[in-house]
């Protein structure tokens, strides 16, 4: 039950990133995305490969249902599927391999799963800025769109921790 409810949770937030993409292009200056979040919280017995996979079509299926560049989302995706288990290494330790459990504020600490999601989003965003400025916008403008994009993404971020980690797998 609890592997069915994560992955309808992942499907509705897909939806809202969806949403966000489409009805939330306030200023040129700021990109809300969740989508770093839900590769973060995808379950521990998720291998790299699958988590690139699920990553991938994650990616592409927003950026083919969004009105931005086709593949932008999906190729700065999958370095964050790929460097996933390394941040929570890094964060949490290996114990959580070990063990196959999965985190969430409740068990590891808000400041744990901010710190992994601070990093997950923030190499996120750099490709994203980078890729889809493609050499036509200053440095300050990209600098700004992703220092920007980071904080509106963080607090989006923020409100999706607790419904991916209770409905872990």
């Amino acid at each position: 039950m609890r592997k069915s409810s994560f992955w309808l949770v992942y499907v509705l937030l897909l939806v809202a990133q969806l949403v966000l993409c489409n009805y939330a292009n306030f200023t040129p200056y700021v990109c809300v995305t969740i989508l770093p979040v839900m590769v973060l919280f995808l379950p521990i017995r998720v291998k790299p490969v699958g988590a690139m996979l699920i990553a991938f079509a994650t990616g592409l299926c927003v950026d083919f249902l969004s009105d931005g560049l086709l593949g932008v989302n999906a190729i700065a995706l999958i370095p964050v599927a790929f460097l996933r288990n390394y941040i929570i290494e890094l964060v949490f330790g290996r114990e959580l391999f070990i063990r196959r459990e999965d985190f969430s504020v409740r068990l590891h600490g808000f400041s744990k799963v901010f710190v992994s999601t601070l990093i997950v989003t923030a190499i996120f965003l750099a490709i994203y800025v980078w890729v889809e400025a493609a050499g036509a916008r200053s440095f300050q403008f990209n600098l700004l769109r992703f220092i920007y994009s980071l904080a509106a993404s963080m607090v989006v971020s923020i409100l999706c921790f607790q419904s991916l980690a209770a409905h872990s797998a």
